[in-house]
């Protein structure tokens, strides 16, 4: 009977345990899935702490690949034996798992599965805000929090393949070069350097248009100083934790600001979105002008100690558990 890790109450690392789960055969439009390689996200710390509350008890985890072992009746465009990978829904941390075949996408032949899980659901959510929340435009200065991480090195990659400038804020010296060797002109230390400041001074004052902030309460009040007038505000993680109510009265203060707090699923929520997503991103990877970093590895039964790392921002670029 395969395996996987599950949370059957909400709380720390240790909430994940190592457990026998019982899968089944495909219904009707589903395939069943043996995977070999699961994607780490900090939506996983979410769901597993209870702030993106699921009914317990679940299988975490949202991005996979590995390979198509049967189908159910209605499925068209899949067959036994294709490398596949996904982004959501829920349920990855497994050996073996049932998921809808319309959500599985097929792996090019030079995309490999433990790359794929690596970067599905950051890659995709990359696509989503450089190129469909704010378009971004050659010439465009741009301020990227946690630049080192799974998301921000690809989205410093990606930016800088359009012509912007990225701005990337970092925790450690190492980290800043590491953002540095994947297209952040101008890494900002947050130990030792105000990002605010730094922002003000690269721009001589005029601000950005944008920025993406998936850190939150620590520094969504700087991320909105940092906008010119009509700037966007993208704040679409907390890793730091939720950002504490404010008035909206505050965005016209500071400049007639727009803000918007983006989820991936509603703009994959098509076969027809995903596939546009899934291919630009795949082309991207295939030409070389994006590589995705995988940093970290970790067994999937000891998916509580790469829980831990993570939290501790100890990770850098992306983080697979392996199956």
């Amino acid at each position: 009977m395969p395996r996987a890790i599950q949370v059957t109450q909400p709380g720390g690392p240790e909430a994940l345990t190592w457990v026998q789960v019982g899968i089944g055969e495909p219904g009707p439009g589903q395939a069943r899935l043996r995977q070999t390689a699961v994607g780490l996200n900090y939506i996983d710390v979410y769901h597993r702490a209870g702030l993106y509350p699921q009914p317990p008890p679940f299988i975490p985890g949202v991005e996979g690949a590995g390979v198509v072992e049967a189908i159910g009746p209605g499925v068209t465009g899949l067959t036994v034996g294709d490398r596949v990978a996904y982004a959501g829904p829920i349920g990855a941390y497994a050996e073996e798992r049932l998921i809808d075949a319309d959500r599985l996408v097929r792996l090019p032949a030079d995309i490999g599965e433990g790359q794929a899980a690596a970067m599905m659901l950051q890659g995709m959510t990359v696509r989503m805000l450089i190129r469909q929340v704010y378009p971004v435009q050659s010439g465009d200065t741009i301020l990227v929090h946690a630049a080192a991480g799974g998301v921000g090195l690809i989205l410093c990659q990606w930016a800088a393949a359009l012509g912007a400038t990225v701005i990337g804020t970092v925790s450690t010296d190492e980290k800043a070069e590491l953002a540095r060797a994947h297209g952040c002109a101008h890494p900002v230390v947050t130990s030792h350097q105000d990002f605010v400041e730094e922002v003000k001074r690269i721009t001589g004052g005029a601000k950005l248009p944008v920025v993406y902030d998936s850190v939150g309460r620590d520094t969504f009040l700087g991320s909105l100083e940092c906008l010119r007038p009509r700037g966007l505000m993208v704040s679409f993680g907390n890793a730091s934790g939720p950002v504490e109510p404010f008035s909206p009265l505050l965005l016209s203060q500071k400049g007639s600001l727009f803000l918007t707090r983006p989820t991936l699923y509603h703009y994959i929520a098509t076969r027809a979105e995903l596939e546009a997503s899934a291919g630009e991103l795949f082309a991207m990877v295939s030409s070389g002008k994006v590589k995705v970093e995988i940093k970290q590895r970790f067994a999937l039964k000891d998916a509580a100690e790469a829980h831990r790392a993570l939290e501790a921002r100890q990770t850098i670029g992306s983080t697979v558990l392996t199956v």
